[in-house]
């Protein structure tokens, strides 16, 4: 058998756009497969089509040398066809086991949960995994790591043949990393075949063996990974040469618009004290659990302070909620977009005018005219690609969703703009869309903290940049002064700030 899986020719049509068009996949017996593009590619309804949850309009599907038409997950799962995706699918007051086997607990002859053999089956399954845990643990317990390795075990209780993982390194540190690409290596070695996707091309060469790239929703070619470096790899992505991967333009830095004096909060943030200026791009780094995603949280209100002040224009503020954060002029864009900076279900132009829709309010009704408009000179401002402003934001891809989120906070004439991981989960050239947009913002007098925890990013698109350690402020240096090797230094704690 050449080939575990072949998809030929799929097409997917959604009412006003094309998602996919006649698109080619092919995976081998034990490989890792690499499937890239831009968002929007097609890459997620792709697997949606293979995986059940969407039905194809044109092509054949074929498995194990049979051609199959596989009408929802559970029959995908049930013919060994499983897909882990980016936010994991776990309950976490269950315990490991009952997550693994969930709607499939094995019974014993009275037709009761026979725990002994369900423990027994799950210890198996993460000893396969190298992964010494007790089935019993509930997964509200473990880390982001190690709940990615229950879902890859689940995945091996199907006996599953093909494996699909969706970004699964967005949220990981670089040891858990390494720790996911050894496992991946064993599944491959026992015959499993992987489809690979993500953005962070550097880790393609070190685990890919073959490369399928898609854009607009068509199939561009299939590659042997060795064959390609990165600039190749992004140019067959967007159809161009993407000069310049962090295009930092440097604009006038002026007065101080946020300033935050000796916040605490739980144990989790220690005196923090920074400012901020118009202008200015404050690059915030951190390694995992430095508090990083905590204070852009407890700026907006979201979370409580236990004390410290928030001076926005020299003026003190008490800042109890992200209502009061929006009108003092701060606004988010969160770590997690999908769950808390959008509302999925609601349109495009409902998610922009939303935070401020006391504008668009004229005796007692909305303005709907006046929403119109200016829903469509921020797709036109942010580029937003859409066939419609009544579009609901989950169609969208997540570079789009990016842009929604910004969208609504310029509509609500922010001037501190909170950036926290704004590019994880997008691809290379939304991701460049975005710092040219941070460029746009910055000359328009905004200010800017960039929360990320991708050096080169913090290092290309910084001013200045703050480091966090364990909840501290515990470096500061300016971008002319700033390396890897210093911020991982400070990130460590093994240099500290003096004063």
């Amino acid at each position: 058998m050449d080939y575990i899986l072949e998809m030929r020719n799929i097409s997917k049509d959604f009412p006003g756009i094309r998602a996919l068009n006649r698109v080619n996949l092919y995976i081998k017996p034990g490989e890792v497969h690499v499937l890239v593009g831009e968002n929007g590619a097609g890459k997620s309804t792709l697997m949606k089509i293979l995986t059940g949850v969407y039905s194809k309009d044109e092509g054949e599907i074929i498995f194990k040398g049979e051609k199959i038409d596989i009408k929802n997950p559970k029959e995908a799962q049930n013919i060994g066809i499983s897909i882990i995706y980016q936010e994991l699918n776990l309950v976490p007051q269950l315990s490991i086991a009952e997550n693994i086997f969930l709607g499939r607990e094995p019974l014993n002859g009275n037709g009761l949960i026979d725990w002994k053999n369900m423990y027994k089956n799950t210890e198996e399954l993460l000893k396969r995994l190298n992964l010494n845990l007790d089935p019993r643990v509930k997964v509200k317990n473990l880390g982001i790591a190690q709940q990615q390795m229950i879902e890859i075990a689940k995945a091996l209780s199907f006996k599953s043949e093909l494996i699909i993982m969706d970004e699964p390194t967005s949220a990981l540190a670089e040891k858990e990393i390494e720790q996911l690409f050894k496992v991946i290596n064993q599944l491959k070695n026992s015959g499993v075949s992987i489809i690979y996707i993500s953005h962070r091309l550097e880790e393609i060469k070190k685990i890919g063996d073959r490369l399928t790239v898609l854009r607009d929703g068509t199939y561009i070619g299939t590659y042997e990974v060795n064959s390609l470096n990165l600039d190749k790899i992004i140019q067959l992505m967007v159809g161009r040469k993407i000069e310049e991967k962090f295009p930092k333009e440097i604009a006038t830095i002026s007065e101080k618009v946020l300033e935050v004096k000796n916040i605490n909060r739980g144990g989790i943030l220690k005196n923090i004290s920074f400012c901020l200026r118009k202008g200015e791009v404050l690059g915030l780094f951190g390694l995992m659990g430095a508090g990083r995603t905590e204070l852009a949280r407890a700026i907006f209100g979201a979370d409580p302070i236990d004390s410290g002040e928030i001076y926005i224009n020299g003026v003190k503020v008490n800042i109890n909620s992200p209502l009061e954060a929006i009108k003092h002029g701060i606004g988010l864009l969160p770590e997690d977009r999908k769950m808390q900076g959008l509302i999925q279900i609601m349109s495009i132009t409902s998610n922009i005018t939303l935070p401020s829709l006391n504008n668009f309010i004229k005796r007692f009704f909305i303005n709907k005219k006046l929403e119109k408009c200016t829903t469509a000179e921020y797709i036109k401002k942010l580029n937003i690609k859409t066939p419609s402003p009544l579009r609901e934001v989950r169609y969208l891809s997540g570079g789009n969703q990016q842009k929604v989120v910004l969208a609504k906070w310029l509509c609500a004439n922010v001037q501190v703009l909170i950036f926290d991981e704004p590019t994880r989960g997008i691809d290379v050239g939304a991701k460049v869309e975005i710092y040219k947009l941070i460029n746009q913002l910055v000359r328009e007098g905004k200010a800017v903290l960039l929360i990320s925890s991708e050096l080169p990013e913090i290092l290309g698109m910084s001013d200045r940049i703050l480091v966090m350690h364990e909840g501290e402020i515990t470096g500061e240096l300016l971008r002319q002064d700033a390396s890897e090797e210093k911020i991982l230094a400070y990130a460590m704690g093994r240099l500290k700030k003096v004063g």
